[in-house]
């Protein structure tokens, strides 16, 4: 199968999944996860108007985005390091791995060289696995608040990746706990916190996820095919 084919397939499962959770389709946001690959696999997709892709690499995010369409919505999805937040700050629509203040922080003075405003998200481990990145439930109420404070910054929700599995409906609890958490915190009603966006749901589990209230899902291997990462 085309990547445009299996892009229209994903979107189509996506439809099906707003329809059994009594979704408009309109509220969810397919990025096409394109790390490791072409440029010319994005532009495949182009002509079909997908405009939202993510990177994980900020070297490739900065690569693909001075070199393809002005037009993209660039999501910068991967761990983002201090010393990399220079060069993504003005070419990101939505940083989803923001995880520690000391990193909002280095977001919050870049952007103010560059007079723009970033959107972020906060990353919650959601299943406290000890390999990824990200904060703990308990702890993002207490950062929400202490990054609302910086300027050049807006928190826009929580992003999380669950636990790689065979079974999608393993994931339903963490996607269905960070839905309550976003809620929790939309309600505290904090300045400069919208909490309109949950990005949640990968390739494995998006249908799930999608159900649980995702309005963002993260799509590489379902689009692009298995990634050769020894290139």
């Amino acid at each position: 199968m085309s990547v445009c084919e299996n892009y229209k397939n994903v979107e189509e499962k996506v439809i099906q999944a707003c329809k059994r959770a009594g979704r408009d389709p309109k509220e969810v946001t397919l990025i096409a996860v394109s790390k490791t690959k072409p440029m010319s696999m994005i532009e495949e997709l182009l002509p079909l108007g997908v405009r939202d892709f993510g990177e994980n690499k900020v070297q490739e995010l900065t690569a693909k985005a001075e070199s393809l369409s002005p037009e993209i919505h660039w999501h910068m999805i991967g761990h983002l390091q201090r010393n990399k937040v220079k060069y993504v700050v003005d070419k990101a629509c939505l940083i989803h791995s923001v995880d520690s203040l000391r990193l909002a922080e280095e977001i919050s003075k870049e952007a103010g060289k560059k007079q723009v405003t970033v959107s972020i998200l906060l990353e919650v481990n959601a299943a406290g696995e000890e390999s990824k990145f990200g904060i703990t439930p308990g702890e993002t109420l207490s950062l929400a608040q202490e990054i609302a404070k910086l300027p050049h910054i807006q928190i826009k929700g929580l992003m999380t990746i669950a636990p790689y599995t065979q079974n999608p409906e393993d994931n339903r609890i963490f996607f269905r706990n960070l839905r309550k958490l976003s809620v929790d915190i939309a309600q505290k009603n904090i300045d400069n916190v919208t909490m309109s966006v949950l990005s949640m749901g990968m390739t494995g589990d998006y249908e799930v996820a999608i159900e649980e209230g995702a309005t963002h899902v993260r799509v590489g291997t379902g689009i692009f095919g298995e990634r050769d990462y020894s290139i």
